[in-house]
């Protein structure tokens, strides 16, 4: 299945659930989009709400079908329990600490950032945006990159970063200090559904 790339705000209506994390999207039109969008909900069957789950926070943090899996199943294989350790895996992934520490609006925008060669891991190029951080790992944006448009527009917000990164604004530089507790993490899904989604 390729990447969407289609508008955001779309996704997040027909899931009720703002894959920005802002609740932007849903402020105006808290409803499905499309002509019926209006009308009630169906009810979904269990492996609807399963499914729905899934597509939530494989959304949310951008991944394809085939990516999510693979990541799922890395996490399943891990100590501990798998919905934790699927949210570990996603959030140590470089495009979204990148997000997390400010430098992008948007998870999309971190990965374009990260694809274009703008970002360094302990001072070593890194362009691949499932790359995996580990904690103590030092991000830094390169040198001639500092002044990049997208990183400048991101800053100027002044977004508030999580208590497991650490960001100077100054250096244009950030450390992934440990990997997120659950309660610091979208509590809007279900991890619980994805795990049987994927248990079936």
């Amino acid at each position: 299945m390729a990447r969407y790339t289609g508008p955001t705000y779309k996704k997040s209506r027909r899931y009720g659930f703002s894959t920005l994390e802002t609740g932007k999207e849903l402020a105006k039109k808290p409803y499905p989009p499309g002509v019926h969008g209006k009308s009630r909900r169906r009810k979904l069957s269990e492996y609807g709400v399963q499914l729905q789950e899934k597509q939530k926070c494989r959304t949310l943090y951008g991944l394809t079908e085939k990516q999510f899996r693979k990541v799922f199943e890395k996490a399943s294989k891990m100590k501990g329990i798998a919905g934790d350790n699927l949210f570990i895996l996603l959030e140590s992934r470089i495009d979204n600490l990148i997000y997390r520490m400010g430098m992008a609006r948007t998870r999309r925008s971190a990965r374009q950032i990260v694809n274009h060669g703008h970002i360094l891991v302990n001072d070593i190029k890194v362009d691949i945006p499932s790359y995996t951080c580990k904690p103590g790992d030092i991000i830094s944006v390169k040198e001639n990159s500092k002044n990049h448009p997208a990183i400048v527009d991101a800053l100027e917000l002044k977004l508030s970063t999580p208590k497991f990164v650490e960001f100077d604004a100054k250096k244009l530089s950030g450390k992934y200090i440990r990997t997120p507790d659950r309660s610091e993490l979208n509590p809007d899904i279900n991890e619980q559904l994805i795990v049987e989604y994927y248990s079936r």
